[in-house]
This record gives C-alpha cells, sequence and structure tokens, in this order.
C-alpha cells in the first residue's frame, strides 16, 4: 500500500465530518474539497454555481428518470446539454476528485469521494458519525435549524445524502465496508476524530 495522500470523508449531517475535514486539512496544510467543488464546477462547466448549490448531492431529476420517463429516446446517447443538472454537476465533480487526487494530497468531503476514487490504494476513506442528541445540537447551534424541526432536518439530510449515493454507486452509503475508518464524532470530540484519522493515515505508510 502506499503513501496516503487523500483522505475522503463521507459523514452524517451535523455529525461534524466538515469541521473535522478543515482540522485535518489546517493540520496537513492541503486543500480541502466540499462546498468548494460546487464553484470549480460551474467555473468549469460555464454554468451558473447557484444551479450547482441547488442540486449538490441530490440525484433527482436523474438521467435514468428522464429516459424512463421518456425525455429520451432509447439507444439515442443524450448530450452534455440534454444531460439533467445533477447528473451534469456529478460527472464534472468526480473529474474534479479525480484530478485533485492526482495533483496532490488533500482532505475531499462527501460527494462519493471514497467511490470515485476507490481503485486508488493511497486513499483513507472515512465515514463520520455521531450520537443522534449531539447531531441534533450541532444542527441547530451551528447551522441555525429550528429546534422544533431537528429531527425532520437530520432525517431528510441523511435520507438525501444516502439517495445520492446510493444512486451513483448502486451501494450503501451507511455501510461500513464501503469504508477503511468509522467514527462517533461524539464519543471521541472532532480533535480526537481528527488524531485517530491522521494515525490511520501513517498506518497506511
Amino acid at each position: 500500500m502506499k503513501k496516503c495522500r487523500v483522505i475522503t470523508i463521507a459523514r452524517k449531517y451535523a455529525s461534524g465530518g466538515r469541521a473535522i475535514g478543515q482540522i485535518l486539512a489546517d493540520r496537513l496544510q492541503v486543500p480541502i474539497y466540499d462546498k468548494e467543488l460546487i464553484a470549480m464546477a460551474a467555473k468549469k462547466s460555464g454554468m451558473s454555481e447557484e444551479v450547482f448549490h441547488n442540486a449538490d448531492e441530490r440525484a433527482t431529476s436523474s438521467l435514468l428518470y428522464s429516459m424512463v420517463m421518456g425525455t429520451f429516446s432509447f439507444g439515442a446517447v443524450p448530450t452534455a446539454n440534454d444531460m439533467p443538472i445533477n447528473d451534469k454537476l456529478f460527472l464534472i465533480q468526480s473529474d474534479i476528485i479525480k484530478k485533485a487526487a492526482e495533483d496532490g494530497p488533500c482532505i475531499i468531503v462527501g460527494r462519493c469521494a471514497d467511490y470515485i476514487l476507490r481503485d486508488r490504494d493511497d486513499v483513507l476513506h472515512v465515514f463520520i458519525n455521531a450520537s443522534r442528541e449531539a447531531r441534533r445540537q450541532r444542527a441547530i447551534e451551528y447551522y441555525g435549524v429550528d429546534p422544533k424541526k431537528a429531527d425532520d432536518a437530520l432525517n431528510r439530510k441523511d435520507k438525501q445524502r444516502g439517495n445520492y449515493y446510493s444512486f451513483y454507486t448502486n451501494k450503501r452509503w451507511d455501510d461500513v465496508s464501503n469504508y477503511n475508518l468509522t467514527l462517533d464524532s461524539s464519543f471521541f470530540g472532532l480533535e480526537k476524530s481528527a488524531d485517530l484519522i491522521l494515525a490511520a493515515a501513517e498506518k497506511m505508510e
């Protein structure tokens, strides 16, 4: 196995996955790709960043759905202009993720990065979870979610990410066999979780 160059982080909503990724990026002095991928995809495609933001990590309005509904005729090859925004964003982000991994060490959050980079042996794939109460409190305190709607927000966001992952990978998002390391950030805390991820990355060497 090669020295770890890239760390991918899949995460349940409000588990602190992005924050842990930022801690890792700061300690290692490497770039982190999360929401930044939207801006990069928009620039690469020449499309609106707002349009891509609305489609980010969502599998609705997919190419498959359009074909089933008869938007495309079977046997025809759709052009890039025909392709729904969700599928276009996924393909562009996939290219950006692959190039980022080639260019140098980095942290990549979400976007099926573990699946996209599954054939590389210099990547550590991590899944971050947390207790429901910890996620609920983080959603309220950090994301400004109405306490009365926090549980619904957790369910909706997790379902959205799970559907997105399943659609584009044909795998379950929360299947631990997809990852090299799974962590409960509410048990270890953000800094200690980052410590454990770095220790695992060092073991790859």
